[in-house]
């Protein structure tokens, strides 16, 4: 058994001589507001169950000399005054779909202060004589830098809970302290929630107004064992999300950003290698070290292929790219390798994977899924790559029995490395990866072995839980095949593991913006780490994410999806649309890039994507400018940009859309999204021109005329809510 803080121990003797201060009542939930001898807590109790309590305020205040309450509706505002300054809090209580709270607190120093040590604000124990097993349990709380949040359940409460702490609010704080924001919510039952990060070096300024504390709570009430924590995960952080304040989007030139950066994928010679009289894309800028990867290849062409399809401009690096993936085929083994069989000599071992023969398990699937996409597109080259090591595939599911270690031999199947920590397991979300390429081949070939096989590899997600993810974008391909079985089946069990996969990534995103050190050069809102366990996001990843997201909207049409998947999918999508240039160092200050990088080289100047962009407080850059990452902005123009025949201008909208239909001078389309939130479309020139100038608009949502904006070049700009039908008109 945990024991207990001796801050835990003075604040539950308090509880029981507490002060009410207000009390409201929302749905079956009961909230209260106590003073005790030196805070203010919240008691939130459902029933007759055993209350959870919140702090909004954990600070020592060295004494409250007065307190003063105001309610107005549904919101209670308490004014302290206390020795170390002024402390503000309001408190508000409601119920949209679930029951919510939530806090803020600001502090006034009265002097420059110092804080060491602040306790956490969460408490699920009501006397030290409470048992472990009585605390309940705490699913999830915040890792590194993402978002600020704990997710636990309480049965001696009947509630589910999703606690999500706003950090964008705190990074004033940080930035005054030189403090950072990671694993601020934390912390072992009892004792879970913010814990603000020690002030020692620099401290708060006095008279200078802070926010210590912005916290939305979403409450679901439960009865013993009820609800799949997944599925509640993501009812609970979607209601939380849509409280919380969320930063505005701008229109980025994405047409000008993918001009610069064709033009330097194309003549950058860092980009490129020569292996047996093939051109090939290096993995990062400058690294010639590495033998060329057919993911690398891969991960380029099908975004270029996508931008071709779209525009009509014919790219020769296509056919370059395609020359070059014959050679990637062994023979021997009836499979695709990893690594160029020409150079895999150059491998120096000095990582478990760069060494010949040894494969990492989702690498064989990710080429796979990007062949059949290109043979399903009519490619009979990638048709032949892929159907010929398909058998490989379904061998190496076999002898694994669908649990696919970290790294094995291809020749042997000699596992390696089987798992990702003592007691993790392995790569726990290439089941779902193995499903997606098993139906692929079943479309391809309509052999039902391979659905079969997809059916096998998907069940063993069964038993995973919630924390799925090992890699990001694998994760997404895997909820996209799990949605695609539920369709072709019927069976519900798969459409909950769909479900799965995305609560898994979902607790793998930052909900908030880096205010503080070089994360004030960023935006970082709703930013993807590509592993459970990577300190920093990263460009390919989530670009691949975004398109597999985009997927899943498009296969979940005419699918009663659950109303929280839709909003945090768009929403991810949307602001990966906003986020994604800061990725190129040529929007970055240069004092922001690390003068050195792990694999390869940092060009500055060149328009091919960092691979990671880290804390505020550190420098990005310092594992590479990747190559493999360069199909960003190829990926964002076909999906947000509708380009028109005869005219020269594009509509763009920042939330995907469906049910294109283009007309003489008018097209109509659906947004994605929800309802209560808004998007962003605009009306754009597509070269240097005036025309939009001569044109009269008429942009409509729901048959209602829309306001508009206009710009210097006479581009037109408005936000519109999601879920909506739009229709654009234009005379001359």
């Amino acid at each position: 058994m945990k024991g207990l803080s001796p801050w835990a121990l003075s604040a539950m003797a308090q509880f029981k001589n507490a002060t009410q201060l207000h009390q409201m009542i929302t749905g079956k939930i009961n909230v209260q507001v106590l003073q005790t001898q030196d805070a203010v807590w919240i008691s939130v109790i459902r029933g007759s169950g055993d209350p959870i309590y919140f702090s909004p305020c954990t600070l020592e205040t060295g004494g409250v000399l007065t307190l003063k309450t105001q309610v107005k509706e549904s919101t209670i505002h308490i004014h302290i005054k206390a020795i170390i300054g002024d402390i503000d809090t309001d408190i508000t209580v409601g119920e949209d779909d679930l029951p919510y709270l939530t806090y803020e607190t600001v502090l006034t120093p009265r002097t420059d202060l110092f804080l060491p040590f602040c306790p956490r604000d969460i408490l699920v124990a009501g006397s030290a004589s409470d048992t472990a097993v009585s605390w309940g349990e705490l699913h999830l709380s915040q890792v590194g830098t993402r978002s600020g949040l704990a997710y636990f359940s309480r049965e001696k409460s009947g509630l589910r809970v999703l606690y999500l702490q706003n950090l964008t609010a705190l990074s004033a704080y940080a930035q005054q302290t030189g403090a950072t924001l990671a694993g601020v919510v934390s912390g072992d039952l009892p004792e879970i929630g913010l814990s603000l990060p020690a002030a020692i070096e620099k401290p708060l300024k006095k008279g200078k107004k802070v926010v210590v504390s912005h916290a939305f709570i979403c409450l679901k009430g439960i009865e013993a064992g009820d609800g799949d924590i997944s599925l509640d995960y993501l009812h609970l952080l979607a209601s939380a999300y849509l409280l919380m304040p969320r930063p505005e989007t701008h229109y980025q030139e994405w047409p000008e950003i993918l001009k610069k950066g064709l033009t330097d994928l194309l003549e950058n010679p860092g980009c490129w290698s020569m292996v047996a009289g093939n051109s090939y894309l290096n993995a990062y800028v400058s690294d010639y070290e590495t033998p060329p990867e057919i993911m690398v290849q891969l991960a380029v062409l099908l975004p270029l292929i996508d931008y071709s399809e779209w525009s009509g401009e014919h790219l020769r690096i296509i056919k370059t790219i395609k020359d070059g993936l014959p050679a990637f085929y062994s023979d021997k083994l009836k499979t695709i390798l990893r690594w160029h069989p020409a150079a895999e000599d150059q491998l120096k071992g000095d990582e478990e994977q760069k060494t010949p023969m040894v494969m990492d398990s989702w690498y064989l699937h990710h080429p796979l899924l990007n062949l059949s996409r290109l043979a399903l597109k009519g490619d009979k080259g990638a048709e032949k790559l892929f159907v010929d090591s398909i058998g490989f595939a379904v061998r190496v599911a076999h002898a694994f029995q669908y649990e696919w270690p970290v790294f094995y031999k291809m020749d042997t199947l000699e596992i390696i490395k089987a798992e990702t920590a003592d007691g993790e397991g392995g790569e726990q979300d290439v089941p779902g990866l193995y499903a997606h390429v098993m139906l692929q081949a079943y479309e391809l070939t309509g052999e039902k072995k391979y659905l079969t096989e997809a059916e096998k590899a998907a069940k063993k997600l069964e038993a995973v839980g919630m924390k799925i993810m090992y890699q990001a974008n694998n994760t997404a391909f895997a909820a996209g095949a799990l949605l695609r079985l539920f369709k072709i089946t019927g069976d519900e069990l798969y459409l909950i593991l769909s479900y799965r996969c995305l609560a898994s990534i979902f607790q793998n995103v930052q909900l908030w913006d880096c205010g503080y050190g070089f994360g004030k050069h960023v935006p970082t809102f709703f930013a993807l780490f590509p592993l459970a366990d990577a300190p920093y996001t990263a460009a390919y990843e989530e670009q691949e994410v975004f398109c597999a997201m985009h997927d899943y909207l498009k296969h979940a049409e005419g699918v009663d999806i659950m109303p929280g998947v839709r909003i945090l999918c768009t929403e991810f999508i949307r602001y990966l649309v906003e986020r994604a240039p800061y990725y190129y160092p040529a929007m970055l200050p240069k004092e922001m890039i690390s003068q050195e990088a792990k694999t390869g080289e940092i060009d500055p100047k060149l328009w091919i994507a960092l691979e990671d962009i880290q804390d505020g407080n550190m420098q990005s850059g310092s594992v590479g400018q990747e190559v493999y990452g360069a199909g960003n902005a190829f990926g964002v123009l076909p999906r947000h940009f509708i380009q028109l025949e005869g005219e020269d201008f594009f509509i763009f909208t920042d939330y995907p859309f469906t049910d294109l239909r283009k007309g003489k001078q008018t097209v109509n389309f659906r947004l994605q999204g929800d309802q209560r939130i808004s998007c962003r479309m605009k009306i754009v020139p597509a070269v240097t021109t005036n025309i939009l100038n001569k044109l009269d608009f008429t942009l409509k949502a729901m048959n209602v005329e829309l306001r508009t904006v206009r710009g210097k070049k006479g581009e037109l700009e408005c936000l519109l809510p999601g879920n909506a039908s739009v229709t654009v008109s234009w005379k001359r």
